[in-house]
């Protein structure tokens, strides 16, 4: 059985209208969700660990801002969730703030511009950027992130990602960074 806390205001979000979307994660998964204040507790129906991870996972991404229509896509294997707390970055709220920003950008434009041209989903929620997508979506968009965390110009980030994805379109990965997409 996997426990996990989720925000007050995201428990709603969790349940749906009259239940509907916990009940299509717990028919998707073969698991039971039982929710107590804002702690849930994610049990395979089946005995099978996977879909209890599954679940777990959904619900932890809806726990982070995501729509449910968005979070079910983790049912497919090759699609991850990377949750970045801030507090590794920042330890005051204007920092929190700040960093926030930078990676919403004016108006949503550079969140977007990076789910765009990354592929991978961003939600920006409380203390956490939370990503999702297939797995090297995400870990480019996750670099991206980190590049804005960091201080680089939202140009040096949009680069970074069009670079990174003309070379996977010419080359399948290798595992190893071409020189000229090193951030």
């Amino acid at each position: 059985m996997q426990y996990l806390k989720i925000p007050k205001e995201r428990i709603p979000v969790l349940i749906g209208e009259k239940g509907s979307v916990k009940r299509q994660i717990e028919k998707n998964t073969c698991t039971k969700i039982g929710i107590q204040d804002t702690s849930v507790s994610v049990e395979s129906t089946n005995g099978n660990s996977m879909t209890e991870l599954v679940a777990s996972n959904i619900v932890l991404a809806i726990g982070r801002g995501f729509n449910p229509d968005i979070a079910v896509a983790l049912m497919n294997e090759d699609y991850t969730l990377e949750v970045l707390h801030l507090s590794d970055y920042a330890n005051t709220p204007k920092s929190f703030e700040r960093i926030k920003s930078r990676v919403i950008g004016v108006g949503g434009k550079a969140r977007k511009n990076i789910e765009d041209i990354s592929r991978a989903s961003i939600s920006v929620y409380g203390k956490t950027i939370a990503i999702l997508g297939p797995f090297d979506d995400v870990a480019t968009a996750k670099q991206a992130v980190v590049m804005l965390i960091e201080g680089a110009r939202h140009a040096t980030v949009y680069r970074y990602l069009e670079r990174t994805k003309a070379a996977e379109k010419e080359a399948p990965w290798s595992g190893k960074y071409p020189s000229n997409l090193k951030p």
